[in-house]
């Protein structure tokens, strides 16, 4: 296209999603000349947009849709990018009238893996179809890969730390938005016990309580050791910072930035980990790496059960395991070597 002078990208939600769109942005603003590139997002995520270079201009959105679109009609926009494609966004280029492009959420594809496990997936990352939502522009996917900006004042300092963490340590970060897309808290004993290195603990003010449990497991298991060597054993293993809540999303993305090793639920930060090209452990639950969400450009190693014939039971996820067993989780073998 020509002429495009002023882009509008859309991505209402949440925290992963939105830093998958990065590689979109830098294209855009790194392809085209004297682009003027604006992002349009719920308000309680333009803090990951505000420091983002590629981004001139941020829109939220509030209570008011038709307050919104005034807000972006005002600006005259060329071309609008929809990578969110649901009935707002719908609403919203509509209104404004100009040429756009929105990204295939493959919601067919996925009904059908879903409910009969039928595998009509295309093997691409989502990245790849966000892109295709721009490529009416001429840009080309890059070989950045995600991006994550911190500002200065976010960057957690290692005096912040206990010191037993201050030389190296691993990142787990143990929160999700369902619960059957994480390992249930004995699960997650279990791996940080095998994971033998300072652990810190990551996620947000809901994941606190859990935190705390594995924490105090490890404690009374080292106060109740009947051998000197046990102890010692268990000690290297019980070095477990809990940052749950402690920590903003800036903060808590440096504390994945510094780690040696990240493992990770289906979240957010796993996004955050892969934009600073961590080598993460990817747990899976009830959802599936082939859905197109997986680590982007890093290293990564899957952890899943694939031995169970009901996974994929739903394309986000639920709050408790629709079969009751929830062998997707509890029977999921820790299978890695952190050397």
């Amino acid at each position: 296209m020509k002429n495009v002078k002023k882009v509008l990208i859309i991505r209402f939600s949440s925290i992963g999603d939105i830093v998958l769109t990065t590689p979109v942005i830098r294209a855009v603003k790194l392809q085209m000349q004297d682009v003027e590139v604006h992002y349009c997002t719920k308000k309680q995520f333009s803090d990951m947009l505000e420091n983002n270079p590629y981004v001139d201009k941020v829109h939220t959105l509030g209570d008011s849709l038709s307050g919104l679109v005034r807000e972006l009609k005002a600006e005259s926009f060329d071309f609008v990018i929809d990578l969110h494609n649901n009935l707002r966004t719908k609403i919203i280029k509509k209104r404004l009238g100009v040429p756009s492009k929105a990204f295939n959420k493959l919601n067919w594809e996925k009904w059908l893996m879903v409910n009969f496990k039928i595998n009509k997936l295309p093997n691409t990352h989502i990245v790849e179809r966000y892109m295709k939502a721009a490529s009416p522009l001429g840009v080309k996917t890059d070989s950045f890969g995600l991006d994550y900006f911190i500002p200065e004042k976010d960057e957690v300092e290692k005096s912040w730390l206990p010191e037993t963490h201050q030389k190296e340590y691993v990142a787990y970060v143990i929160g999700a938005q369902h619960n059957t897309k994480k390992l249930p808290v004995k699960r997650m004993i279990e791996l940080c016990d095998k994971i033998n290195k300072p652990i810190i603990l990551v996620g947000g003010p809901d994941d606190v309580a859990t935190a705390e449990e594995i924490v105090n497991f490890f404690e009374r298991t080292e106060k109740s050791a009947p051998y000197e060597e046990k102890l010692l054993e268990l000690g290297k293993k019980a070095h477990i910072f809990n940052a749950c809540g402690k920590f903003n999303l800036n903060q808590s993305a440096s504390l994945v930035k510094n780690a040696t090793y990240v493992f990770s639920h289906d979240t957010g930060l796993m996004h955050i980990a892969a934009a600073f090209k961590k080598n993460i452990f990817s747990i899976w639950g009830n959802t599936i790496p082939m859905f197109g969400m997986y680590p982007y450009k890093t290293k990564f190693t899957v952890l899943e059960n694939n031995k169970v014939n009901c996974r994929p039971c739903s394309k986000i996820g639920y709050q408790k395991c629709p079969k009751g067993h929830f062998n997707c989780m509890n029977k999921i073998v820790f299978d890695f070597y952190l050397p």
